[in-house]
C-alpha cells in the first residue's frame, strides 16, 4: 500500500510507509494546536508580567527591559529560535519553548503600551492615592482592563506560532520521526513531490486552512472587544 493515491480508502492516498496520510494529518491538527496554544500561553505569561512592570515601574526598569527586549527582536524571529534549539536534542516540547521565547518581546512591547495608557487614567490615581501596592495595582486594576488587546493578539500570536513550529519541524528541529507533525510531514514528503504530491499537499493545506480559520476568530474577537470596529464598518 505505499504511495497509493486518493481514494475511497485512503482519501489522502498513502505515503511511503503505506500510512494513511488522512489519519496522519488529523493526528498532526492536534500537535500543531498544540503548539500554537503552547508557546503563545509561555509567551504572555512571561511577556504580560514584564511588560505590566515596565510600564508601570521605575523609568530605570523600564530601560533595563526594553533594552533586552530590543536585544532579542533584533534577531530575526527563525533564526533566535534556532540559536535556542541547537544547543539541545530537537524535540516538539523544546521547539514550543522556544517559540514562545521568540515572541516574548512582541507581547511585553504590546502591554506596556497598554499599560502607559491605562496608568493615566483617574481610577488609577485613586488606587495611587489609597497607597495600593504596585503588584496589586498591576493586576487588579491594570491587567483586567487591559485584556481586550491582548486577547486579539494571543490570537495572531497562535498562528504564528503554528507557523513557526512547522518551520522548526520542517528543518528538522522540531518535532521528530515518526511524528505527524505537519512541517514534519511536508518535510518528507520532498522526495516524492512529483510521485506523490499528496503526500505534501494533505498537511500543507491543513496548516493553510487552520491559519486561516484561527485569523478569522481573530478578526471576529477584534469586532467584539471593540465596538467601534463594527460601527466604522457600518457607516
Amino acid at each position: 500500500t505505499r504511495l497509493k493515491p486518493p481514494s475511497a480508502a485512503h482519501w489522502f492516498g498513502t505515503d511511503d510507509f503505506g500510512r494513511d496520510v488522512f489519519s496522519r494529518t488529523l493526528i498532526g491538527a492536534r500537535l500543531s494546536l498544540i503548539m500554537g496554544f503552547g508557546a503563545t500561553f509561555i509567551a504572555f505569561a512571561v511577556g504580560v508580567p514584564l511588560g505590566l512592570l515596565s510600564g508601570y515601574a521605575s523609568r530605570r526598569v523600564d530601560e533595563i527591559i526594553m533594552r533586552a527586549m530590543d536585544i532579542l527582536m533584533s534577531f530575526p524571529p527563525i533564526l533566535l529560535g534556532l540559536l535556542i534549539l541547537t544547543v539541545t536534542t530537537p524535540s516538539l516540547w523544546k521547539a514550543m519553548i522556544a517559540v514562545g521565547i521568540v515572541y516574548i518581546p512582541a507581547i511585553v512591547r504590546l502591554t506596556r503600551s497598554v499599560t502607559l495608557e491605562i496608568a493615566q487614567e483617574e481610577f488609577i490615581l485613586a488606587a495611587r492615592a489609597r497607597n495600593d501596592g504596585v503588584w496589586y495595582i498591576l493586576f487588579r486594576e491594570i491587567l483586567p482592563n487591559a485584556w481586550p488587546p491582548l486577547v486579539v493578539e494571543a490570537g495572531l500570536r497562535v498562528t504564528f506560532a503554528i507557523l513557526l513550529g512547522a518551520a522548526f519541524s520542517f528543518l528538522g528541529m522540531g518535532a521528530q520521526p515518526p511524528s505527524s507533525d505537519w512541517g514534519l510531514m511536508i518535510s518528507d514528503a520532498r522526495p516524492y513531490l512529483e510521485q506523490a504530491p499528496w503526500l505534501a499537499l494533505a498537511p500543507g493545506l491543513a496548516l493553510s486552512l487552520t491559519v486561516i480559520g484561527i485569523n478569522l476568530l481573530g478578526d471576529g474577537l477584534r469586532i467584539v472587544l471593540d465596538p467601534r470596529l463594527e460601527t466604522r464598518r457600518s457607516h
